[in-house]
């Protein structure tokens, strides 16, 4: 179907809903090294005009991906709840806009409204906000998930403890866990990304963050970023799995990239199922998107990244997750070029995620050949804050010495969740304030008896 708009006396057509939809992203490299997006700003606002004029309706009968080539459109089609979706079914995307900013978008009103969402109609109606909008229905949205804590609750920031190290060093990775720690940091989980990706490894590694949890009684969780297959390797020979890690995208042939599929990811959530090692709850799987993922395997089907990054949210919804979080800057300057890029990035996944109802982190982070430092991480850092971020990443120092990029450290953390106000995830609170890491005010001020003196002597040593 052709959709056009005119606009200053011209008239511009656009080829397809895909063609529509990267005409009218905002501009980043990926989209510009695929050869999808606007040729000016002219025609993206043309783009944004037609695209705002579009029957939510369409979305359901015009894919950008035809299911008969891709599981995950499949998947899109299944998950569809059109009960779900009646307070808006009328709309257009420039309707639901609208709608999204008014009053009528009550946080009950949006989980409601999730499952008869889809990520097209998502990515559609973030391309026509502004960051502010992306900021303002984002903090409307609340998405709870519970294993040994308690994740995503109003006025809460929790963060991933990434204690990386470049050989699997087991006194590196202790000593920067206990370095987290002891700055509050851990609440989301405890999360490994592996220098060898090996069962052998991974099991290891399970055992030694899963000693300290269970010695010291940490009310949260831990996971080894392996490949998927690796980690049903561990559970099969009786390790610690607590949470199921893997990387998704947007389309079959993308995710057959990462050697996955839908069926394997399902075989995994019910392995992790099957071991109920979760004391509040069941959700047991942790997902890792990025924009340009897709376009980096060849496996886009010409969509523009941001919708295909959508896309790859309908994959993680499948699986009830504890945790989801963009990478938002990891790929590189070839997808999201410099700060401006990545900010905006940033705040489009997290706002899209949690419309489909994900509890959305975001690694607040950058390769260090992208154009942008640690000021633009700070700006990206505030305002994920203010819109109700669920998590962001703990890395000491903010460098990734195994990954080699730049996040946000553990002091990071203290900084937001001062600035704003912002709690831990109450179990993990509670925790803290029983071993000495916080005052009675509620700040990291270690004064540490018992277990907590326990604790800061194993980091000494």
């Amino acid at each position: 179907m052709v959709y056009s708009s005119t606009l200053a006396g011209t008239r511009w057509q656009f080829d397809s809903l895909a063609d529509l939809l990267a005409k009218a992203s905002p501009a980043r490299s990926g989209d510009h090294l695929a050869g999808l997006a606007a040729d000016s700003a002219q025609q993206r606002v043309a783009a944004r005009l037609a695209l705002a004029d579009v029957p939510l309706r369409q979305f359901l009968i015009d894919w950008v991906v035809p299911p008969e080539q891709d599981e995950v459109t499949r998947l899109i089609l299944d998950q569809h709840q059109p009960a779900a979706m009646a307070p808006v079914a009328s709309l257009t995307v420039g309707g639901l806009r609208d709608w999204l900013l008014s009053d009528a978008a009550t946080t009950s009103a949006l989980a409601a409204l999730a499952p008869g969402l889809t990520p097209e109609m998502v990515a559609a109606v973030s391309k026509l906000m502004r960051n502010q909008d992306l900021i303002a229905v984002a903090r409307k949205v609340t998405v709870v998930t519970r294993f040994n804590g308690t994740i995503g609750l109003p006025g809460r920031l929790s963060v991933r403890l990434q204690p990386n190290h470049p050989t699997d060093d087991e006194a590196g990775i202790a000593a920067a866990i206990l370095d987290g720690l002891l700055l509050g940091a851990g609440d989301a989980v405890i999360g490994i990304n592996p220098a060898t990706d090996s069962a052998r490894q991974t099991i290891r590694l399970l055992e030694l963050i899963d000693g300290l949890r269970q010695r010291f009684h940490i009310p949260t969780q831990s996971c080894v970023l392996a490949h998927v297959t690796t980690q049903m390797q561990a559970i099969a020979a009786g390790a610690p799995v607590d949470l199921v890690f893997q990387s998704i995208a947007g389309s079959q042939a993308a995710n057959q990239a990462f050697g996955i599929s839908l069926s394997l990811l399902q075989e995994a959530h019910e392995a992790a199922l099957a071991l109920k090692r979760g004391v509040l709850g069941d959700n047991v799987m942790y997902f890792e998107t990025g924009q340009g993922s897709a376009l980096s395997a060849e496996a886009h089907h010409g969509v523009d990244q941001q919708t295909m990054e959508c896309r790859a949210y309908a994959v993680a919804r499948q699986f009830r997750p504890l945790l989801v979080n963009s990478v938002v800057g990891f790929i590189g300057p070839e997808y999201l070029f410099d700060g401006k890029e990545i900010l905006r990035a940033g705040l489009e996944d997290h706002c899209c995620g949690k419309l489909l109802g994900l509890p959305m982190g975001v690694d607040v982070c950058y390769t260090n050949h992208a154009e942008a430092d640690q000021d633009d991480m700070d700006t990206l850092l505030t305002v994920l804050g203010v819109a109700g971020c669920t998590y962001i990443m703990g890395v000491p120092g903010a460098d990734d010495i195994m990954l080699g990029y730049q996040s946000t450290s553990f002091h990071d953390a203290l900084y937001l969740r001062q600035v704003l106000g912002l709690g831990m995830a109450p179990e993990f609170e509670a925790w803290l304030g029983r071993v000495g890491i916080l005052d009675d005010r509620h700040r990291v001020r270690p004064q540490l008896t018992g277990r907590g003196a326990e604790l800061l002597g194993i980091a000494a040593a």
